[in-house]
């Protein structure tokens, strides 16, 4: 007995494989972040799952969309910060 697979069949089972290195678990996203975090900075996107469920997807930010600094928050003192000074800074 040979078992045949269609040219249909073997690109459903590529897409599916392809596919499924972008879907991750959430607890494997929490275990590895870093080297996620390193992959979607490279340019990968992924999804997450929960329970079998899609989460959120995680992807690279566009190169065009513009970032403002509000407020640098690794300067703030040990006491706290100026209310004026922050209000300034802003």
């Amino acid at each position: 007995m040979t078992i045949g697979l269609s040219f249909v069949n073997l690109l459903l089972i590529f897409i599916i494989n392809k596919n499924m290195e972008n879907i991750i678990a959430l607890k494997e996203l929490r275990i590895n972040m870093e080297k996620y975090a390193t992959a979607v900075k490279a340019g990968k996107s992924f999804i997450v799952l929960k329970q079998n469920k899609p989460l959120f997807k995680i992807s690279p930010i566009d190169s065009g969309d513009a970032w403002e600094e509000a407020a640098n928050f690794t300067k703030v003192k040990k006491g706290g910060v100026d209310l004026d000074a922050l209000l300034a800074a802003l």
